[in-house]
């Protein structure tokens, strides 16, 4: 506190004669300011309970220490913009803040204190009060005027220094303390703000690990799934692959027992024939065995075979295919190019099960095999001349492919599969020789290349 507010607040300043009587009346005002600061001290510590409760207990302590008619404290236009209310007025028991209800004299002190705060106390307070029985001090903060007091003493008041001097300490106590109230008030809702959140955080966060772990188990699930049906197309395509190979040797050694079978019966004397024929049976059935062993050799290890030349290997095929009459002409058109082990691989099984059925399921006596060779796609067609009805053929490819016949007719469903693994098609047609043609069309080489890098 400055010098000068102390000697107003004491106000022993006089070493005249009269000295007792000046003393006497300095102890008086000494007593009063006491009181007066002690509801000053009170009405600041209600800070707490928020900014207009601090504002009403200033009013109601300068009020009751000036035995004002009316008083009113306001805040300045632009400054404290966070405090609430920016004025209130006390006359009596009541308190205002709506302007519209402020009587004209305390409307002129609330325009100052609002727009020109600079203008709250004049240079001589006292000679101000005489001449309009208002007295105001200004509020300040940072050295900067924020607002104000103004009120009108009651008539048996005589205003001191000393009063002028507690109304400045209430009026800037007040300004601080209006300013740490909003931020108290501020820090509580932020604080609450910030608990609210961190729970919603907490919330979302267990939200997503349940989440989390919903998704790791579906993609085990998908994993197993996968794996599923890894083994099922594998156990399709060696099933297929058994019966496209294996069973046509069986069946081949089956039917040359049978023949032999028969023509012991009937010629049992010249057994020379049936020999030979029993060694192609032998020859038939250590070929089985042989492909019954890639089989197995296929379940452990996944590279293909080298690739070779397919002409060439059909060439062989179409002379060792099958001990029967049937006579097997092969025809290579167009400039061959080298396929995957894998295209090859299943071109010549289609082959092999297409003669093998002319020879089961037909009475032909011929049959041409066609490779052509074209731009973008690699044509092979087996012909007969046998008496098979293609429209038949193509039903029993509908229901073998639509339904689980137990193994049975499962011939033409797989070579439409093994026809579908490479890129192509299957058609069943009319031969030109008399009986069925069937027509297999893949891409060329260059073709899957520029699907690929597609």
């Amino acid at each position: 506190m400055s010098d000068a507010y102390l000697g107003a607040l004491t106000g022993v300043r006089s070493g005249k004669r009269s000295f007792y009587p000046e003393y006497v009346r300095s102890a008086e005002r000494l007593e009063n300011a006491v009181r007066a600061l002690d509801r000053i001290s009170r009405a600041l510590v209600v800070t707490g309970e928020g900014p207009r409760a601090l504002v009403e207990a200033v009013v109601a302590t300068a009020t009751e220490h000036l035995q004002a008619d009316w008083l009113l404290v306001a805040v300045a236009d632009g400054a404290l913009q966070a405090a609430r209310p920016r004025f209130l007025f006390s006359a009596g028991d009541e308190l205002i803040d709506d302007e519209h209800r402020l009587p004209h004299s305390a409307l002129e002190q609330l325009r100052v204190l609002r727009c020109r705060p600079w203008e709250a106390e004049h240079e001589d307070v006292s000679e101000d009060y005489q001449h309009t029985g208002i007295v105001r001090v200004g509020m300040t903060l940072d050295g900067e005027p924020v607002g104000g007091i103004a009120a009108r003493p009651g008539p048996a008041v005589s205003i001191a220094d000393t009063d002028l001097a507690l109304l400045r300490v209430l009026a800037n106590h007040a300004a601080v303390a209006l300013h740490n109230s909003f931020l108290l008030h501020a820090t509580t809702r932020l604080r609450g703000r910030t608990e609210q959140l961190s729970e919603t955080a907490e919330r979302r966060a267990r939200d997503l690990a349940a989440r989390n772990a919903e998704l790791a188990e579906t993609q085990q699930r998908l994993i197993a799934a996968m794996q599923r049906q890894a083994l099922d197309d594998e156990r399709h395509r060696i099933a297929r692959e058994l019966h496209d190979s294996v069973t046509q040797d069986v069946l081949s050694a089956g039917m040359t027992i049978e023949l032999c079978r028969s023509e012991l019966t009937d010629n049992p004397d010249d057994v020379g024939p049936t020999i030979e024929q029993l060694g192609a049976a032998k020859d038939l059935t250590r070929h089985a065995v042989e492909r019954l062993r890639a089989a197995i050799y296929a379940l452990h290890h996944t590279a293909e075979e080298p690739s070779g030349s397919l002409p060439v290997l059909l060439e062989r095929l179409s002379t060792v295919h099958l001990p029967s009459d049937l006579k097997v002409q092969v025809r290579v058109t167009g400039e061959p190019v080298a396929l995957s082990g894998e295209a090859e691989h299943s071109l010549l099984r289609l082959t092999g099960e297409a003669l093998f059925n002319t020879v089961m399921h037909t009475s032909a006596t011929q049959a041409q095999v066609r490779l052509r060779y074209q731009a973008h796609t690699i044509v092979l067609t087996i012909s007969d001349d046998g008496d098979g009805d293609p429209a038949q053929l193509r039903k029993m490819l509908r229901l073998a492919s639509a339904a689980d016949l137990g193994g049975g007719h499962r011939g033409l469903a797989n070579m439409a599969a093994r026809t579908a693994d490479l890129g192509g098609t299957m058609s069943i047609r009319k031969s030109r020789l008399g009986g069925i043609m069937l027509r297999f069309e893949i891409p060329a080489p260059e073709q899957t290349d520029r699907r690929a890098a597609g």
